[in-house]
């Protein structure tokens, strides 16, 4: 199973946080006291990272399919039917797969640098990465798609933190999850169709220049989608501008809870 904390509170609700590649969930350090003083909240490490099971012990092909899963057999295993859940980067590709899949476990959803899908230069750019990847520690890779998508010096403490956290993974759980790169726009294809009644909050940097732009687009036809663009903020919003997003985060889901807007820190 992964490995996984509940921060357990004295609340019906059940808050779930899922990082991104390369991430954990020191990624949420700065939402984990804001929404643990209003759900119970769990931190889960992905397939790869952490102290969860490498990416080989499966035994089977890894994929998307494969991740859902095993989130699921966490939530499964603390007898929690359905929960909020909040993701980052690619972690919030896993809430739309899970709202494509299993909406019926879904409460509601927050998206935090969501990715649709690649623009052209963005695929030219994983395209560039799978041919250099034999060639370079994967670390590299990485330092280098860091500074592609978080190029500012306000991007700086997301981008460091990235960085550090993903020289904790191995070269081939790293590159496991770099193949999942192309499934992206998958995720996303059934999701308006499948959970058009479940209220999602897409949080994103105006400065989140590869992928902002084609998320504004895409969730236009959802009526169930809200969004938020933040100023000033590049693609980890929820580490540059923690109290905003803390703000936007809890009140939404405050809303859908149909209680009094209590007080957010």
């Amino acid at each position: 199973m992964l490995e996984y904390k509940v921060h357990q509170g004295n609340f019906e609700e059940y808050v779930l946080f899922l990082h991104g590649i390369g991430g954990n969930s020191k990624i949420f350090g700065k939402q984990l006291s804001a929404f643990k003083k209003h759900y119970n909240v769990i931190t889960i490490h992905l397939p790869g990272h952490g102290q969860s099971p490498t990416v080989n012990s499966y035994g089977e092909e890894f994929s998307i399919d494969l991740n859902v899963r095993e989130v699921l057999k966490v939530l499964d295993h603390l007898k929690v039917k359905q929960a909020h859940f909040v993701g980052v980067s690619l972690g919030s590709i896993f809430i739309h797969a899970l709202l494509s899949r299993h909406p019926q476990r879904v409460q509601s959803a927050v998206m935090a640098g969501c990715i649709t899908r690649f623009t052209p230069f963005a695929s030219m750019l994983l395209k560039l990465g799978n041919l250099i990847k034999p060639f370079i520690p994967f670390i590299w890779l990485y330092k280098i798609f860091a500074y592609i998508m978080m190029p500012k010096k306000n991007h700086a403490i997301s981008r460091k933190l990235f960085i550090r956290e993903a020289k904790k993974m191995n070269r081939h759980d790293f590159l496991s999850w770099y193949r999942l790169t192309p499934y992206v726009k998958s995720t996303y294809q059934f999701v308006q169709n499948k959970s058009s009644h479940i209220p999602k909050l897409y949080i994103s940097g105006r400065e989140d220049h590869l992928f902002v732009k084609a998320l504004e687009k895409d969730i236009k036809g959802d009526p169930s989608a809200k969004k938020v663009i933040l100023k000033d903020c590049g693609h980890v919003c929820n580490v540059e501008k923690p109290k905003e997003f803390n703000h936007h985060a809890l009140t939404f889901l405050f809303n859908q809870q149909g209680t009094p807007l209590r007080k957010v820190q």
